[in-house]
């Protein structure tokens, strides 16, 4: 999806008239790094941990959020943009991709998944995945560490 039909789709959603002509100026302004959950990640990277992003994006916007997290390609083995796919969350086949780009016939049962959305969350696990919601740094990262332990 490009970034016009993005906005489109949001305005088309929205009551009223709605122009969201300035949105990626104002969202990357107000978008700022993880720092915790960047650095447990890195953490489970050099624990020996397949690691892979999955991302729901528009291809405009890859410049703006790569140059947000400048070392992401040294913690994931696998960046999976929708945007470059034709697919996203909560789709099944975009997470079975990932999957397969990790290699070695990673099964959905080795695979823990983390996001924020409960539906993004919901179709990992009607694929077999574990899946952690995103609430809070502390929370997740208990969760994470209880499920990479047992």
């Amino acid at each position: 999806m490009t970034e016009a039909e993005f906005l489109e789709a949001i305005e088309g959603e929205l009551d009223g008239d709605v122009h969201l002509s300035s949105l990626r100026e104002t969202y990357f302004a107000n978008l700022h790094p993880n720092a915790r959950m960047i650095g447990f990640m890195r953490d489970l990277r050099d624990r020996g941990l397949r690691m892979a992003l999955l991302t729901n994006n528009v291809r405009e916007w890859e410049p703006h959020w790569r140059a947000k997290l400048p070392d992401i390609d040294a913690i994931f083995d696998v960046v999976v943009d929708s945007a470059f796919v034709g697919m996203r969350k909560p789709e099944h086949g975009i997470y079975e991709l990932t999957l397969e780009r990790l290699g070695d016939g990673i099964a959905a049962g080795h695979c823990v998944f983390v996001d924020d959305t409960d539906i993004n969350c919901d179709a990992a696990e009607e694929l077999g995945m574990r899946a952690v919601r995103f609430r809070d740094d502390e929370q997740a990262i208990a969760e994470l560490e209880a499920l990479v332990r047992g």
